[in-house]
């Protein structure tokens, strides 16, 4: 396909054109070699696992082994695969130079990939976490050296939760929403928010996924034998609508860098982090959605501690949770491997994607560079890209994101409270507990 002349392609130099053909057409190729690689399609596990589980009374580890994964064989040939981007990767580093952003972008992405095609053929077994925590982290790996970890971020906000009253777990509203109903709803909100036929986003059922919804690269799905809540569907909206498939299609837009529509781990970080944010930033996200959240990290750090699936069930649920909250949870963590071995880790990627995107943000507003923040919905990126995009985006080779939710594209009201937010966090929480103690006892 050719460059759009949004890229600039008629004012520009001859050589700049050919650097941008080039760059595209190797985008293209990185784009078609991931098209085949669906990794939670290939660590799910079944509808029948489930079934025996809770036949057996929530009482014996889950039936999934190496075999059972062998009996679910990739798509698409590993080694073949990592040949592909191999090549792609030594045509990057012979076409283009070695500090060329572009370059230094789409060589992590092959890299990434080679790493997530071992992975999968390592399912069932111990490398298969190995590769997971390389890809997406440790729940006891520190923010930054001294700092905290996740594992101590959800203890804390285990506490806090414990803190509220049970009333705010509650949910007022019914789920009286059935998936067809759901459906509908959403897909009114999306049309009103990417233009209907202008660049249309399905809302479709299907029974084939495990959670009750998951979106694509213009889709969203929702389990069709599931019920939702009106609030259910505004956290689709935002986190499924306004940011996965924002970015895909604001990355698949792109004139040049098209391979900022398809994702890799360390991009995933990022993405669900600024998902969860912009969830809270809209007041969409609520207690029962935080404590699922802050339950996985701690899920996935008793598994690397060796905790088993059913010890990881039973004491979810020696905590208040039902077997049929514990469950899923559960799966998350251990979906790839089996149920004792080590935890496939991607579920750390929301806190860990969140702080990281919330202190950006707000350092982004200290030093007045509101700009960086709408980078970030330019497609799928890590934060560790930014100094890379924006060279290309001066230059004319990225273009500025199509889809931006309302608080990123008019930011003052998020410029205001990030700029009180750089004070606030100044503030010693524990003598301000005591001064107010009177007040909150």
């Amino acid at each position: 396909m050719a460059i759009s002349k949004e890229a600039g392609e008629s004012e520009v130099p001859k050589e700049e054109k050919q650097y941008r053909r080039l760059v595209r057409t190797l985008s293209d190729r990185i784009v078609t070699a991931q098209s085949p690689i669906r990794i939670l399609d290939a660590v799910k596990w079944g509808d029948a696992v489930r079934e025996q589980f809770f036949a057996s009374g929530c009482a014996r580890q889950p039936a999934v082994d190496r075999s059972y994964y062998e009996g679910r064989p990739l798509p698409l040939g590993s080694d073949a695969a990592r040949s592909v981007f191999e090549q792609i990767d030594r045509a990057i580093e012979r076409r283009l130079d070695a500090d060329d952003p572009a370059a230094r972008m789409m060589r992590r992405m092959c890299r990434e990939y080679d790493d997530v095609l071992r992975m999968l053929e390592a399912r069932g077994t111990d490398e298969f976490h190995e590769i997971s925590a390389v890809l997406y982290g440790r729940a006891d790996e520190p923010f930054h050296s001294g700092g905290p970890s996740l594992v101590e971020l959800a203890e804390l906000l285990d506490e806090a939760l414990r803190n509220l009253d049970e009333a705010a777990f509650v949910e007022t509203q019914p789920a009286n929403l059935d998936a067809t109903q759901a459906m509908q709803l959403l897909q009114g909100r999306l049309d009103d928010y990417f233009g209907g036929e202008a660049a249309h986003v399905q809302v479709r059922l299907d029974d084939d996924i495990i959670a009750d919804a998951a979106a694509g690269s213009d889709y969203i799905k929702l389990r069709s034998d599931a019920q939702f809540r009106e609030r259910d569907v505004r956290v689709l909206e935002v986190h499924e609508g306004w940011v996965h498939v924002g970015t895909t299609l604001n990355g698949l837009a792109q004139p040049v860098c098209t391979f900022l529509g398809k994702g890799t781990p360390s991009t995933t970080i990022t993405q669900e982090g600024l998902a969860l944010f912009i969830e809270v930033i809209t007041f969409s996200s609520y207690p029962r959605r935080l404590r699922r959240v802050t339950d996985r990290i701690r899920a996935i750090h008793w598994a690397e501690c060796g905790a088993s699936f059913l010890e990881v069930f039973q004491r979810l649920c020696a905590e208040g949770r039902s077997e049929v909250e514990a469950w899923p949870t559960c799966v998350r963590v251990f979906r790839g491997s089996t149920p004792e071995r080590g935890p496939f880790t991607k579920d750390l990627s929301y806190s860990r994607g969140f702080v990281e995107v919330y202190n950006f943000v707000r350092l982004a507003v200290r030093r007045g560079r509101l700009d960086r923040v709408q980078l970030l919905f330019c497609g799928k990126l890590t934060l560790a890209d930014l100094a890379d995009l924006v060279q290309l985006r001066d230059r004319g080779v990225v273009v500025a994101p199509q889809h931006l939710p309302p608080q990123v594209a008019d930011p003052s009201a998020l410029a205001a409270w990030m700029a009180y937010s750089n004070f606030l966090n100044r503030l010693d929480l524990g003598t301000l507990e005591s001064d107010l103690s009177e007040l909150l006892d």
